[in-house]
């Protein structure tokens, strides 16, 4: 890396920071590294661009615990380096690793945003029309690629409380911007209402959409899915058309 500093690389990188945070709620670590070299940035290139981060907090109360881009051979207009900038001259591609733990899936589940979602819907219980408040989600990742949820609704018409209970096996949708969840497999004997796993279902899908997690000028495609014990690994591919700057 060049020790330059007319190349105003560490500002380069400092406004790239600050630019991707003023996007997120929270952030408890963001490190972004431009890789420049004097000659090449005045011929409109840079050789890598890295961005890492930890507890990155997007909309909807979604929390990322780790977020790596890693890009190459950045073609750049050399006039907006003067700037403090980083502008592409054309869009390129990034290697990108997301990796959200059992923790904030849940939390998103059970954040406001999510409650809302689900508060209200009509569902059919034992043949008959019912209004659900969502009480609680219990999403855990055990492992043996399979996700548990556990939900408790409260039935609005009755006063009831119900319990549903299952495991799925996660894919990645056919458009690459999406997991749903196929193999339902209940934890009790018979399922209580198709329509409350379906809901419960749609809403993991949601969740786990990737375009909630696409920065301005980055828009993500999942290539690879891993579920682990305690953590889902989302490797993605990174349309990028501009690098955030301040």
């Amino acid at each position: 890396m060049s020790d330059n500093p007319g190349l105003g690389e560490q500002a380069l990188n400092k406004g790239a920071e600050i630019a991707i945070s003023s996007q997120l709620d929270e952030v408890e670590n963001l490190d972004i590294n431009i890789k420049t070299d004097p000659l090449k940035v005045v011929q409109g290139e840079i050789d890598a661009v890295t961005i890492e981060g930890e507890g990155l907090v997007i909309q909807k109360d979604l929390r990322m615990e780790k977020l790596e881009m890693q890009m190459s051979s950045v073609a750049i207009n050399p006039l907006s380096v003067a700037l403090g900038k980083i502008e592409l001259t054309k869009p390129t591609e990034a290697k990108t690793l997301v990796i959200l733990t059992e923790a904030d899936i849940n939390r998103a589940f059970n954040s406001e945003y999510v409650r809302s979602q689900l508060q209200n819907q009509k569902i059919h219980i034992n043949g008959e029309q019912r209004t659900i408040e969502l009480q609680h989600v219990d999403f855990k990742l055990p492992g043996e690629q399979k996700v548990v949820i556990n939900a408790s609704v409260k039935l609005v018409e009755t006063g009831e409380n119900q319990e549903v209970g299952f495991s799925a096996v996660p894919s990645i949708d056919a458009n690459g911007k999406s997991v749903s969840l196929k193999n339902v497999e209940y934890s009790e004997s018979e399922e209580i209402s198709p329509d409350l796993t379906k809901a419960l279902i749609d809403q993991t899908s949601e969740i786990l959409n990737l375009s909630n997690f696409d920065l301005e000028g980055i828009s993500l495609k999942i290539n690879q899915l891993k579920v682990e014990v305690g953590k889902l690994t989302l490797e993605a591919q990174a349309y990028v058309e501009q690098i955030p700057s301040a």
